[in-house]
């Protein structure tokens, strides 16, 4: 019955909606009260202790009302206080729910073993109920002050108030006076109507006790049924401004001037001087112009050998001949997919001082200079604590929370998809470490914001610090550092001891209760499922340890925790306290808000990975804080400059900023060797081609350090999408008219374009089809868009917003918005909706990213490439030969999905530019070059084996082409170094992995797709493990660890094969009669470019230098020996006076 009545009230939400404002024509009802509560947003849920106790203990009850008419003595309290106190229980809650479950809010004592401190933080130390028997804290302020409800104040927790509002006549425990402030009593009726239920016996557990039904039908922007004001709704439908003057919209709709009914802007807005955001930075011409001269120069001479090549070709090995055109073929064509796109690389610079003048200075729109910045949503991802250690995740965390970013504005959430109890409390400990270590990054400007990156820099740390107590704050917060890696690192063994502990007690209870029902009859064991209990003695909801029915890693239910509930509006500054670690005094406190969302998994569903759980994220986020901009972290990539998200703001709010779908930031690794020996820094992708892409429509989504718009993830189109994309045939035919309807429509309602429909209205109604029946979801939506513009302060800047527009408080948290959250994450919520085909990240690839970004792009959206003067992002990579093969495996896997999909670049969108088109096209079929590419590096074998060469002889035409073509290489290259800032070693290095990488992980990505494509073999991927050697005293240890797989098996014949050969074709030579040393020379030129290329993978296999075994070196010996004392079997020398021929020894 719960799940019927469950989908019922989901169902029905847009028609309870309905009758409610049908309904506010009519006379309002008597206030009445019964246990339930009535949020100041006006909706009416039911989420104290003791309703869920009557469901779960009681089918058959009576139901009452209590009318409590307002006094003298009853005045109601503050709203603002009501509302935070509302907002800390929730914070102090662990919401459970999902398919076929109620949802839950499991009130937390603590959340870890250590005491927490901050206010905002989830299960904060602070002072004890006084009722006798109660163990509850007392409800606090933003700076963790006690709530005292009565002028005696008597400490009192909110359920105990709440009873004595309720039960004690609204009499003080303490004073024996009745409560002047009343507020916080519960509402009449919940949110379906009905009256709530009684108390439930008292023979009730202390755990269920904690629980809490929550129910939830109303929308997050209806508050005009309650008479609220709803700020956001109110900018977004009218043309209200705050404060005095406004610079931007007129009171009319626009500023005639007298021609043709033109609006213009007004004349302060004309004469104000007006700075952009950025500005493109473009390569100078003496290197441009050469660059793209010697481009059309190697397509010419390419096109010439070829032909030349096809017109010779050599009698006397046809075969070995037609396998080398057809090789070289492919090579120029897979040249030229790669060449292309970058004709037209640029350089991009922002200028941070603008973007504070116009979005944090004070000024006639916003007079108290209060930020005007939007919101900001941060992704981190994690799946499995032992593959990505928690400390890793953890400092990834307090790099966000530190970052330079308007506290009030920033969000963090952190899904966890392996439900991990160890991840949950590696979490909670790093939002407690975030007091120390915030404000300590806020006051003296540390960078890198990363604890651990920060304490192990090797440069002088004392540096340009000029506060005297710098010294002394570092070292204590070192100290307090380091005890909370020994906190995380010993976590583990936490949990499983304090399991073991619960799990005795619990067989102990079951053995006592056995003897009792059998008497004297034998008691025998007691098996109990082995749970996994969290720090204030409960189950933990996610995964266990020892895995079990509905607790396992693919089947447990959807968790939410507010770890850090979200920050007071203004500054909440220190004050000096002698208690304090260090001096915070005139330092901003607050922390950002910070949660923890592990989505429900159930057997049977497909749950995509990391795509669905970011789409996860995006529904969650836009319920509980709907910041309009998402950035997205691997959990091993953290905030290496704090001011990252203001650089990509200001792409964002730059003019024509509204059509940018992400911005993209280059990836930077630590922890590297220092010869990049398998090119872990990629340096050639992040810095050439990316570049290049960011001349053409953008660069494309590279998983991780990206700054997504989120009305485009969400699948609309961008704004103007037809006044910029008129379409192939508009210059044979003319471009239609708008209809008088669409040119009427409100420019808010122009901007949520989707699909190639003509109506630049969008149909709301077909929003619950692609979105899902979540009305919550569905209102933030316009609220995203609108909040997510950039500043009208320019003539040429369309689709703009009010300077001053995000000034105002954002809205408090309740449980009902929680309990939304939960629902939206669980399984069944993207069935027969469009999450995952057209909405969020999309599914059936292993390289989800790239198809998310390809979707963009042919909507017709740009994005931008984002290089910072201080690296913005840095993280971890594979050093690891193994590792980084099957890294490279699963990109190429995905590209090869990628090609045979729908999302090939061949069936793009008239929208998507032509030189964008080949990029995307050479990302799908890129991994096909590795059949190509192990042939070719056969060849100079076969060469050496057969006596014979790719051509007839050595001629003087093909020596030219050779050399001409192998120089333009060089030159390309050479220029590609001078526009990109990559050093010559980054690009060889570069070349040499792509050899490797070709003749191993690409080949075995091509056979991985075709055996899917049409065998139907799925293809499973485990995670790149972030977790270093076993050597702690070698930062790279991990790069001489030898972990054999079976993708080392070509590159390792390739080299064998060609080392035989040249000694086979050595010995051939010096042995014939008449020498051929033209073919000879041929052949060992190829076959030392094919070794010299495969060296690093040579180096990798031979482990730790010193330590390679000498049994290695005696067996590679003897297998030399052997080979030439067979050749000379097989093959004697003739019977002459000289070797080789003419060739005599001196």
């Amino acid at each position: 019955m719960a799940s019927k009545s469950f989908h019922m009230s989901r169902s029905n939400l847009s028609t309870s909606s309905d009758a409610v404002s049908e309904s506010l024509n009519k006379p309002p009802l008597p206030p009445t009260v019964t246990f339930g509560r009535r949020t100041s947003s006006g909706r009416y849920i039911s989420y104290s202790r003791d309703d869920l106790d009557s469901e779960l203990g009681s089918g058959e009850f009576m139901n009452y009302t209590v009318h409590i008419p307002p006094t003298p003595d009853n005045q109601p309290m503050d709203p603002m206080i009501s509302q935070k106190v509302e907002e800390q229980y929730v914070s102090n809650s662990l919401f459970t729910g999902g398919f076929n479950s109620v949802t839950r809010a499991h009130l937390m004592d603590k959340v870890i073993e250590s005491d927490t401190s901050h206010p905002q933080m989830a299960g904060a130390k602070g002072s004890s109920c006084a009722i006798p028997g109660c163990d509850a804290n007392v409800m606090s302020d933003e700076r963790g002050s006690d709530i005292l409800p009565c002028e005696c104040d008597f400490k009192i927790c909110r359920d105990c108030y709440i009873d004595a509002v309720k039960t004690g006549g609204g009499i003080c425990p303490g004073c024996k006076e009745p409560y002047k402030n009343t507020d916080l009593d519960e509402g009449a009726v919940d949110s379906s109507g009905r009256p709530l239920s009684l108390p439930p016996p008292n023979g009730m557990s202390k755990m269920e006790r904690r629980l809490s039904l929550m129910k939830s039908t109303k929308s997050v922007l209806m508050r005009s049924q309650t008479g609220d004001f709803d700020h956001n709704r109110w900018l977004f439908e009218t043309r209200g401004t705050y404060g005095y003057g406004n610079a931007i919209w007129p009171k009319d709709g626009g500023f005639e001037n007298g021609k043709d009914d033109e609006t213009t802007e007004p004349t302060e807005l004309m004469n104000k001087p007006w700075r952009p955001l950025t500005r493109k930075l473009k390569i100078p011409a003496a290197i441009i112009s050469p660059y793209r001269l010697l481009i059309v120069i190697r397509m010419a001479v390419l096109a010439l050998f070829l032909m030349w090549r096809i017109n010779h070709p050599n009698n006397d090995a046809i075969w070995l001949w037609g396998m080398s055109v057809v090789c070289e073929i492919w090579f120029a064509f897979s040249w030229l997919l790669d060449q292309l796109p970058k004709l037209c690389p640029i350089n991009r610079a922002t200028d941070l001082n603008v973007l504070k003048d116009k979005f944090e200075t004070p000024s006639p729109s916003n007079p108290t200079g209060k930020s005007d910045l939007p919101g900001v949503d941060i992704f981190v991802s994690t799946a499995d604590p032992e593959k990505e250690p928690p400390l890793v995740t953890a400092n990834t965390i307090l790099s966000i929370l530190a970052a330079d970013y308007p506290v009030e504005k920033l969000a963090c959430y952190v899904s966890d998809d392996g439900g991990a109890l160890l991840t949950f409390e590696a979490m909670a400990e790093a939002a407690s470490f975030a007091n120390i270590w915030v404000p300590f990054c806020r006051k003296h400007d540390i960078e890198p914001r990363n604890p651990e990156s920060y304490f192990g820099l090797k440069r002088d740390p004392y540096k340009n610090k000029v506060k005297s107590d710098f010294v002394k704050d570092r070292r204590r917060v070192k100290r307090e550092y380091d005890e909370f890696k020994v906190r995380i690192n010993g976590l583990p063994d936490s949990i499983r001891r304090r399991s073991d502990a619960y799990h005795a007690r619990e067989e102990i209870k079951a053995m006592k209760v056995q003897r009792q029902n059998r008497g004297d009859e034998p008691v025998e064991g007691v098996k109990i499922p082995k749970a996994t209990w969290m720090a204030d003695g409960t189950h933990w909801p996610g995964t266990w340890l020892q895995s079990s029915s509905e607790h396992s890693k693919g089947d447990h239910a959807g968790i939410i925790q507010v770890m850090l509930k979200p920050p007071s509006d203004e500054p909440l500054l220190g004050i000096a306290d002698d208690t304090k670690l260090i001096d915070v005094t005139d330092i901003d406190i607050r922390l950002p808000l910070l949660v923890y969302v592990s989505r429900e998994k159930r057997p049977g569903y497909d749950h995509n990975k990391k795509a669905g759980a970011m789409n996860a994220l995006v529904r969650a986020s836009a319920i509980m804080s709907n910041g309009p901009f998402i950035l997205n972290l691997d959990c091993d990539h953290y905030i290496y400059n704090s001011q990252a998200m203001r650089e990509g703001m200001c792409f964002m709010m730059d003019r024509g900023g509204d059509r940018l779908c992400y911005v993209q930031f280059p990836q930077r690794f630590e922890g590297i060797d220092p010869s990049d020996r398998y090119a872990n820094h990629n340096t050639v992708f992040f810095d050439i081609n990316m570049r290049a892409l960011d001349g053409i429509m953008g660069p494309v989504y590279v998983g991780t350090g990206c700054l997504f718009r989120r009305i485009a993830l969400y699948g609309f189109d961008p704004p103007r999408s037809k006044e910029h994309h008129p379409g192939c045939c508009s210059c044979c035919f003319g471009r239609p008219k708008k209809h008088s309807s669409v040119a009427n429509t409100p420019e808010e309602n122009r901007s949520l374009r989707m699909g190639d429909s003509d109506d630049e209205e969008m149909n709301l109604s077909l929003l619950p089809k692609r979105f899902g029946n979540s009305t919550f979801l569905i209102d933030s939506i316009p609220v995203a868009e609108f909040q997510g513009r950039p500043l009208a302060d320019h003539p040429a800047v369309k689709n703009g917003r009010r300077p001053g527009a995000l000034t105002i408080p954002r809205e408090l948290l309740d449980a009902s918005t929680v309990a939304e959250a939960i629902s939206v994450i669980s399984c069944w919520y993207e069935d027969k909706t469009e999450w995952g085909q057209r909405v969020g990240w999309i599914y059936g690839s292993v390289t989800e990213d790239v198809v998310t970004g390809y979707r963009m792009h042919n909507r017709g959206w740009k994005s931008v490439y984002c290089v910072t003067k201080r690296d913005a992002f840095r993280g971890t990579a594979p050093i690891n030969l193994t590792d980084r093969l099957h890294q490279v495996l699963r990109w190429a896997t995905g590209s090869v999905e990628i090609f045979f999909s729908r999302n090939n670049a061949l069936l793009a969108s008239p929208r998507m530019k032509l030189l964008q088109r080949i990029a995307y096209l050479n990302v799908g079929i890129y991994p096909f070059t590795s059949i190509f590419l192990i042939v070719y590096c056969f060849l100079p074998a076969l060469s050496l084996f057969s006596g014979q060469f790719i051509v007839q002889t050595l001629n003087v035409t093909f020596l030219v082409y050779l050399l001409v073509i192998t120089l333009t290489l060089c030159l390309l290259a050479i220029l590609e170094i001078k526009w990109s800032g990559i050093e010559l070693e980054e690009w060889w290095r570069n070349e040499q992995f792509w050899l490797i990488g070709g003749t191993s992980a690409h080949l075995a990505a091509v056979l991985q797709g075709l055996l899917k494509i049409l065998a139907g073999i799925e293809i499973s991927f485990t995670l790149t493990s972030k977790s270093g050697g076993d050597d702690v005293d070698d930062e790279y240890a991990d790069l001489y660890v030898v972990k054999w797989t079976s993708l080392m098996i070509p590159p390792i014949t390739i080299m064998m094969v060609n080392l035989i050969a040249i000694a086979v074709g050595f010995s051939r030579t010096i042995y014939s009669t008449i020498p051929q040393w033209s073919k000879l020379i041929g052949g060992v030129f190829f076959s030392f470019w094919v070794l010299a290329h495969l060296y690093p993978f040579a180096k990798g296999l031979m482990g730790r230098r010193g330590r390679t075994p000498t049994i290695v070196f005696v067996w590679s010996g003897l297998i030399a020996i052997t080979i030439s004392l067979l050749w000379v079997a097989i093959s004697p020398p003739s019977s002459t006076d000289q070797i080789g021929g003419s060739f005599q020894f001196p």
